[in-house]
């Protein structure tokens, strides 16, 4: 059980299995207790008819019996007093003695708690007294009897009396009552059921409202955005609230932190930009000092020599000038990209110009260009690519030693295409790989460190990356890639 609504239900259900269960000790006890009741006063009526019994024999010891006929006043009056001392310490006893075809003999309750003694025969019970007793004279044996009404269980007890009397039998009746037990019972089994209806109503309300309360924290939590979590509205429930202002107060907090953090980006950015800037600024000035110090050099040559001497030192002169004009073409590349023109290309062709326009100048390094995996068609700007290509190979023709060799492959993913250029020069030094494509980062006197910068601009352009797969080690070059995303369906040529 990981939630409070399941902890909930599992507590009313416990309290339920609890309220059920002493309600069913409470009546094993209310019937233990009344069947010990009647198991008592079974046997205190037994032990009366007994003495009814013992009565009836001492006064007929010897006795022939009465005449023929109705039983005479006297015998009756006896027999009633032999039953009313045989019961005398008996509570809530009451007895008789029955003559079968007559009907009662003898009648008597001495401890009866009304008024006055109790001498007539109970009505109520009278056809049950006759059937108990019936039953007795006719089986010449002991015979007992129940009945449940309501709160109160009538015991009947009935036994033959032998003697020069026939079809005497001797009777006993008590009651048992329950409403004792019973009242309390139904008492504690109401105070149950209410505590229980009472527990559930509030279980469930608890359910309702916290579960309400829950999914409006929840609902005000999705819609948390860019700008932050939002405010929760506290709910009254105090376990609750204390939750929200947590939340609330690590909403501000976080709110401020990324107020914060957002400003350190702002001036780590401009920071950034600024030592760029200055890096470019110091390439710039660097790159363009020596040619502008070496047509110094050939105009203050020209003026002081002879017209040959002028002539070579204005010539060398515009070939500085031509060096600053491409240095500026250069850096005005990166600062103006070109829309891509992206159309249907022929791998497999479009490949073997790029290794048919630097085939010579591997020649004079003994170099073996290949070409691998250049199959089917892609959607690119061919001269975008071709530009950035250009540059990986002239590079990697430029680093790989002389009978080395130079792999252009292409890389087929269901969302990316990769064109790859491996050397097997001494790749990229470790201090500059973090670098490598930044303005004027370059290992080699006589570069300008713009080739892979205007390269990478390009690529970003075309919506895809140029990066560094490997630096290259000393049994393998660097590898360069070029990543596009997939953007038409391609076939196999």
């Amino acid at each position: 059980m990981h939630s409070l609504r399941t902890r909930l239900f599992g507590l009313w259900g416990l309290s339920l299995l609890a309220c059920v269960a002493v309600g069913f000790l409470l009546l094993q006890l209310y019937h233990q207790s009344t069947d010990a009741q009647v198991g008592r006063a079974e046997a205190v009526i037994a032990r009366a008819c007994d003495l009814i019994r013992d009565r009836y024999g001492f006064y007929a010891t010897g006795w022939s019996g009465p005449r023929q006929g109705q039983p005479d006043v006297r015998l009756r009056s006896d027999l009633a007093t032999a039953v009313g001392l045989a019961l005398g310490n008996q509570d809530g006893v009451e007895g008789g003695i029955w003559q079968t075809g007559t009907g009662p003999l003898a009648y008597a309750f001495p401890t009866y708690q009304g008024t006055g003694p109790k001498t007539d025969l109970p009505t109520a019970e009278r056809d049950q007294i006759r059937a108990v007793n019936q039953q007795a004279a006719r089986d010449e044996q002991f015979v007992d009897r129940h009945a449940t009404f309501g709160s109160q269980t009538l015991l009947l007890y009935a036994c033959p009396l032998p003697g020069p009397i026939a079809g005497l039998t001797a009777w006993t009746m008590t009651r048992v009552q329950s409403v004792r037990g019973f009242q309390p019972l139904q008492l504690g089994l109401g105070v149950l059921l209410a505590m229980m209806l009472l527990m559930s109503a509030w279980l469930g309300r608890t359910l309702l409202v916290w579960g309400r309360h829950v999914r409006g924290i929840e609902a005000a939590l999705r819609t948390a955005g860019a700008s932050g979590m939002p405010t929760v509205e506290r709910t009254g429930e105090r376990e609750l609230d204390q939750i929200i202002d947590a939340l609330n107060d690590a909403g501000q907090r976080l709110a401020e932190a990324r107020r914060q953090a957002d400003s350190m980006t702002a001036r780590a950015a401009r920071a950034e930009r600024l030592a760029a800037l200055g890096r470019v600024a110091a390439g710039v000035a660097h790159e363009i000092r020596n040619p502008i110090a070496a047509a110094r050099l050939q105009g203050e040559n020209a003026l002081a020599g002879n017209d040959t001497r002028r002539r070579d030192a204005i010539g060398d002169m515009l070939e500085q000038i031509d060096r600053l004009d491409a240095l500026v073409g250069e850096l005005l590349a990166m600062t103006q990209r070109a829309e891509p023109n992206r159309v249907s290309v022929d791998l497999a062709a479009f490949l073997a110009q790029q290794v048919a326009r630097h085939k010579e100048t591997a020649q004079t390094k003994s170099l073996a260009i290949s070409v691998r995996d250049a199959a089917g068609t892609a959607v690119l700007d061919p001269a975008l690519i071709e530009r950035v290509l250009d540059n990986l190979m002239t590079n990697a023709i430029r680093h790989a030693p002389d009978g080395g060799a130079v792999i252009l492959s292409v890389d087929r993913r269901p969302d990316l295409l990769s064109f790859i250029v491996e050397d097997s020069g001494a790749g990229v030094p470790p201090e500059m790989t973090d670098r490598l494509f930044e303005p004027f980062v370059t290992g080699r006197p006589d570069g300008t460190g713009l080739g892979l910068a205007i390269a990478r601009e390009l690529i970003d352009a075309h919506g895809g990356r140029l990066v560094l797969r490997s630096p290259g080690t000393a049994c393998s070059g660097a590898v360069f890639a070029v990543e596009l995303p997939q953007e038409a369906e391609w076939q196999p040529s």
